[in-house]
């Protein structure tokens, strides 16, 4: 059993106990998150061509890869970690035929919520990742997933054969995400008189298995994080390589790796925004450290 630890310390858990808590947290983040000017709900509702900056960039990443060269238009895609929906319904608004999964019952009744006011039609259904491909029963053109996903994942070899068993032949798989390397940071060495700002490694690259666990109301958005009352989660340091193992070992063919200077959240304090959109390391550290890398597959 799983027992109390400081914030952002390795621990070995059970995998089941650790899934359990961190669906009881997201239920709460989801209620947090759809007040917020971050997600920028309303916006959804009062403008129907409006998408996310994050389904923007990764169609701009992906668009080369997809049968077409341009779109999704006509395309089956299911979004894997899709949270509450803000980034399936821009997918769908792309014009693709959605399905999008999440472990939270909380992120989709919100996720489901949305698509009913804005009028789209989008299947969403509960699992795990690792399970989603039995759950789902159905294969895709495109399987997409991005931004903040991969932590929240405790076998990386399991959800790249979740992936590949998604994919019809032909089909691709699309993954953007914060920076492995970037999670090794020291988050908490601010800017100004509360810190130097530096760039100081203080949390593990290889994660071999252990969890990172900590236990605070907090979540990445505004908005009122008391409401967060299951506090504790369990995340897995998933370093590149074992990425693109677990894509390999699954039978799927890389055909892109990027690495990036922009993330779509402020990720460090001395981060700031960026003028093509998200947010950057200042000029002395913006060639230091990649803050993003994104994945594209192929399944032959």
């Amino acid at each position: 059993m799983a027992q109390d630890f400081e914030p952002m310390q390795p621990v070995k858990v059970d995998h089941a106990e650790a899934i359990a808590a961190n669906r009881a947290n997201w239920d709460d983040r989801a209620v947090v998150h759809v007040a917020s000017r971050d997600y920028g709900v309303e916006d959804y509702l009062t403008d129907p061509d409006h998408v996310s900056g994050v389904a923007a960039e990764d169609l701009r990443l992906l668009a080369p890869h997809l049968p077409n060269g341009t779109d999704l238009t006509g395309l089956d895609v299911v979004h894997l970690q899709c949270h509450i929906g803000t980034d399936t319904l821009s997918l769908a608004r792309h014009g693709a035929r959605m399905t999008g999964v999440d472990l939270s019952p909380g992120s989709l009744a919100a996720a489901r919520e949305l698509a009913a006011r804005t009028g789209t039609e989008i299947r969403y259904v509960e699992a795990e990742v690792t399970a989603a491909a039995a759950v789902v029963g159905e294969t895709f053109d495109v399987v997409y997933t991005s931004i903040g996903v991969l932590p929240w994942i405790p076998d990386l070899a399991a959800w790249g054969r979740t992936v590949a068993a998604l994919l019809r032949p032909g089909g691709v798989f699309y993954l953007r995400d914060q920076h492995p390397f970037l999670t090794t940071m020291d988050d908490t060495r601010g800017t100004g008189e509360d810190g130097d700002g530096e760039l100081v490694v203080a949390y593990r690259y290889f994660g071999d298995s252990w969890a990172q666990t900590y236990d605070e109301a907090l979540t990445y958005t505004d908005g009122d994080h008391s409401r967060i009352e299951s506090t504790r989660n369990y995340e897995w340091p998933h370093p590149v390589s074992e990425v693109v193992g677990a894509l390999l070992d699954a039978g799927l063919r890389l055909t892109g790796l990027e690495e990036h200077r922009t993330l779509p959240w402020p990720a460090l304090p001395q981060m700031r925004p960026a003028d093509g959109g998200g947010w950057e390391l200042p000029p002395g550290q913006r060639d230091r450290l990649p803050v993003a890398f994104s994945v594209v597959a192929r399944k032959d």
